[in-house]
């Protein structure tokens, strides 16, 4: 059974207006795309900034969405960021080859996706907007999982802070707790689970009562959510990225330790990312810190916003 990092009925209800839209009025926004030369082909990457970059009083702060499949689209609370009275940051957006506004290209083989892929792309991304000197990511689910590998693997120098947010350290740990979670939801939600996408329909109606109580508790569902889901899961969705066996085996834990910029890690108290499925970047990444919000699931920046905020907005500041 194939188990999604964050999803929802496609059928969702729209919020009337998100805070998202309120911010262009206030902050600076640009969006475009980026070419992104890979193996003898220059694909694109959509963005979006908010704030100003050439001119920054503090250092800018980029976003990782989860997935591997999903859209900036959800995570666009972060731009709050750029609207602090006291500490603002340029915050950038992209959305991952593969998704969404990107290029897709699901002509390629199984083995094109792989974790450096991503990690080039995110390179090129920073080699874009010259801010290779200095830079935080703010990594929410796979984002967090991606910022890991990016730190473990290429030690980049100009990173300087790090936000793991509602991320699993190991892929067996996430899928552990979400069947925990779902044992306690009736029969027919657990059926209808099991069948995925035989029932496509059936599939998202019982996701929606798991997601309501462990992926988002906001009601009605906020609409930069909707539009991240659709993406991968309307009618003729692109599931290219989400379907590939990129995080196949996976597991971190053993190489945290080799970490070494100041850390923070978020989980909800209804997280599909438990404390134990996080535990290990608590406890391997020298002096990481760690909070939990008691009233919120995978995506606290939606659900306790303003504490998320002033929360993520002190740890970059200190």
């Amino acid at each position: 059974m194939r188990i999604p990092f964050l999803a929802s009925v496609f059928t969702l209800a729209s919020a009337s207006q998100t805070h998202f839209a309120m911010l262009k009025a206030t902050v600076e926004m640009k969006e475009g795309h980026i070419p992104f030369p890979y193996q003898g082909e220059t694909h694109q990457t959509y963005y979006k900034v908010f704030g100003d970059l050439e001119n920054r009083t503090r250092t800018p702060v980029i976003v990782l969405h989860g997935g591997p499949g999903l859209s900036h689209d959800y995570t666009l609370p972060l731009a709050d960021l750029a609207d602090l009275a006291d500490h603002s940051y340029p915050v950038i957006f992209y959305d991952q080859i593969g998704n969404a506004r990107s290029t897709r290209l699901p002509e390629k083989p199984k083995e094109f996706w792989n974790i450096d892929l991503f990690l080039d792309e995110f390179d090129n991304l920073v080699q874009h907007f010259g801010i290779q000197e200095g830079y935080h990511i703010v990594g929410h689910s796979w984002g967090g999982m991606m910022a890991s590998e990016l730190i473990v693997r290429r030690q980049p120098k100009g990173l300087r802070r790090l936000v793991i947010s509602d991320s699993p350290s190991a892929i067996a740990l996430w899928r552990k707790s979400f069947m925990e979670l779902l044992e306690k939801f009736p029969q027919s939600v657990k059926d209808a689970v099991a069948k995925g996408f035989e029932d496509r329909v059936g599939y998202w109606n019982a996701m929606q009562e798991v997601y309501a109580v462990h992926g988002c508790r906001v009601k009605p569902l906020p609409k930069d959510l909707e539009t991240s889901m659709l993406y991968i899961y309307g009618e003729n969705a692109d599931r290219t990225v989400d379907e590939a066996p990129i995080l196949t085996g996976w597991d971190i834990g053993s190489r945290l330790h080799e970490i070494n910029v100041p850390t923070l890690v978020i989980n909800g108290r209804y997280d599909i990312a438990q404390e134990y499925v996080t535990r290990a970047y608590i406890d391997n990444i020298p002096g990481a810190k760690f909070i939990t919000f008691e009233e919120s699931s995978h995506t606290p920046f939606f659900e306790e916003r303003e504490k998320y905020m002033e929360t993520v907005a002190e740890f970059l500041g200190a």
